[in-house]
């Protein structure tokens, strides 16, 4: 018998491919000049999906042998979808759908899906024991469109039922994946065809749950009037019907189709902007089955799903848009000011917090080398070149990564000016969390390094490196400069949501100022009213638990998403830094410390000063930073 952590609410079955969304919003797909990446494909999208609202998910197909199959499998991944059914096809490419927006009803969309991977599924590629494991399959219209690809699915529909499992189709229909349309209409969505609507009947008979546009209830029972087709399907299943209609929501049939559409079971509207319409359907079909494998009233199904859909319609991508759980909750109790929810920044911050960062990091202790003026200064105290300081920043990654050994929780914050080669260097140790610094050192007010622009900057960086931004500010300065610090960061924060970057903050007000138990909290709260909710907060060592108590009372009041806090450590002795490290043992949003020149300093002016080997520094640095490790595990 299979053990409750192996099952599965629902295994997708079909499409999967990587999409490229153009950026300019208003534009033929002609001129568009960047594109944002993400998995799409209608059951891929789904397994995304229900994960995100809370159900164990798994895609079961093919991709091809190369970075874009595999960004599907991590992707999958990362989204908590299992991955067990995922096939590495040597043979074939990763399909593509490449989409622009032109205007609120024009989405010019083509697919390379020329012998495409994901359309190579077999019989042989369904296992049994694996389908066995779902509550359901979810089965899709383009995958019967071709022999190999609907056995495939026909056969996983019989294992279904045979161990008692729930058999679910999306009508999914795109005409020019049946060869009924050209290349260039990719966005057609209904061309009337015998041979498609027979295909489709033959399936409906064996379905639990058929779902479908209006355009998909026609070609689905060949009919060409909607309440005729309603009632032709009917006639052949007796499954439960979700009809959706776009703006209007959806109507849901169980048993009789009445003789008014609209005398269905409906559930709540949600009137938004629509901004892309493509993936609403997959975000919709997702809520409704996180509503309806887990026993809600059709009702609650159908709002769980109209709510989902009007996320994904008011946002640019499909699969990144789809809502979590929490994201979800929230806006049935809240709802929203916006008609455009991409502009909600409380809906927004939620839905970064539990669908966009990539790694999660319960404890992180990182080695800070990404200091600039510091270096320069000992480099120049000992006649050194300052070139030799980007060679120095490789020994530091060396010794990180010494203490690390391949566990998580161990990272580097490393700077561009001095550290290209070291970050590329630490990029290569997968698990390593990296920040990078964006101020000017030194700079009060707050400016950034090489460039004001900084989003132009950001997105040069890998997704996963942190934004880390350090900011002198103390309540006692005078307002006008505290006012330029928010802004500034204000401007810093909403670059990195906009780019999908994460941020942390570092704050330091003991250089400006007297720092007692209030100091620290009033900074936060100044820059939280503001709407400045970074994921990590950088802060230096407080005088007790009462500060610290402050602290966690802030952040949990005005972002429970948030990560948490790192300890700094400036150039404290590592006696004092222990001493910091023990009296944040009874704070909940302490999760670590980004230390640096407590660390290298030593090391860095005697092998600048030509006094001290490669193997020796790294040796030392290694030696702090593994006590450092040590002290905190202690605290």
């Amino acid at each position: 018998m299979d053990r409750l952590e192996d099952r599965l609410d629902v295994i997708t079955i079909g499409r999967a491919s990587v999409d490229l969304y153009g950026q300019q919003i208003g534009s033929r797909l002609e001129d568009v000049s960047s594109f944002a990446k993400s998995v799409g494909g209608c059951p891929a999208n789904v397994a995304i999906g229900a994960a995100r609202l809370g159900l164990k998910s798994a895609w079961l197909g093919r991709v091809g042998d190369e970075p874009f199959g595999r960004f599907i499998a991590e992707q999958m991944a990362r989204e908590g979808a299992s991955t067990e059914g995922i096939i590495t096809d040597r043979d074939r490419l990763t399909a593509l759908a490449i989409l622009a927006v032109e205007d609120d009803k024009h989405f010019p969309l083509i697919f390379y899906r020329e012998d495409c991977a994901d359309m190579a599924l077999t019989e042989g590629d369904i296992s049994e024991d694996f389908i066995a494991r779902a509550s359901a399959v979810l089965v899709t219209g383009t995958h019967f469109s071709r022999p190999s690809t609907a056995a495939a699915q026909k056969i996983a529909m019989q294992f279904a039922r045979r161990h008692g499992g729930k058999v679910i189709f999306d009508i999914d229909y795109r005409p020019n994946l049946w060869g009924l349309a050209g290349h260039g209409a990719g966005d057609e969505r209904y061309v009337p065809s015998n041979v498609v609507s027979s295909r489709m009947r033959d399936v409906l008979p064996h379905c639990d749950l058929i779902v479908g546009t209006e355009e998909e209830i026609l070609i689905g029972s060949g009919e060409t009037d909607l309440d005729a087709a309603l009632r032709a399907i009917r006639s052949l299943s007796s499954a439960v019907i979700v009809l959706k209609r776009g703006p209007m929501g959806c109507v849901v049939f169980d048993g009789d189709i009445p003789e008014r559409i609209e005398d269905g079971i409906v559930g709540q509207g949600f009137p938004i902007e629509v901004y892309n319409t493509l993936g609403a359907g997959d975000a919709f079909l997702s809520g409704f089955l996180r509503g309806w494998l887990r026993g809600e009233a059709l009702e609650t199904c159908a709002t769980w799903a109209n709510a989902c859909g009007a996320f994904a319609v008011s946002r640019l991508l499909c699969s990144p848009e789809i809502p979590s759980f929490s994201e979800l909750q929230y806006f049935l109790a809240h709802g929203s000011q916006e008609k455009a929810l991409r502009k909600d920044q409380a809906l927004n911050h939620i839905h970064w917090a539990t669908t966009g960062r990539r790694r999660d990091y319960p404890e992180l202790m990182a080695l800070a080398i990404d200091h600039r003026t510091q270096l320069e200064e000992l480099a120049d105290n000992v006649g050194a070149d300052r070139e030799r300081i980007s060679a120095f920043k490789l020994l530091a990654v060396e010794a990180a990564a010494r203490v690390a050994d391949g566990r998580d929780g161990f990272g580097m914050l490393i700077d561009d000016k001095y550290g290209r080669e070291a970050l590329f260097a630490a990029s290569r140790h997968a698990n390593f969390w990296i920040g990078r610094p964006v101020e000017l050192p030194g700079s009060r007010p707050l400016k950034f390094e090489f460039s004001e622009d900084v989003g132009s900057r950001l997105i040069e960086w890998p997704v996963d490196h942190c934004i880390k931004c350090l900011c002198f500010f103390h309540p006692d300065d005078p307002e006008e400069l505290r006012g330029a610090q928010r802004a500034k960061l204000k401007a810093l924060h909403d670059a990195a949501r906009r780019l999908g970057r994460e941020l942390l903050i570092e704050i330091i007000a003991g250089k400006s100022g007297a720092v007692g138990d209030e100091t620290v909290p009033e900074v936060l709260e100044a820059l939280y009213a503001v709407g400045i909710k970074p994921d990590l907060w950088k802060l230096e060592p407080q005088a007790g638990a009462r500060a610290w108590q402050r602290i966690d009372e802030v952040i949990e009041r005005h972002d429970p998403y948030c990560r948490g806090v790192v300890l700094l450590g400036l150039d404290a002795p590592t006696e004092e830094l222990e001493a910091a490290f023990a009296a944040t043992a009874g704070s909940r949003t302490v999760k670590g410390f980004a230390v640096g020149r407590t660390i290298f300093a030593g090391a860095a002016e005697k092998w600048l000063a030509g006094e001290m080997g490669d193997e020796e520094a790294v040796t030392e640095m290694a030696g702090r930073f593994a006590g450092l490790v040590s002290a905190w595990g202690e605290r």
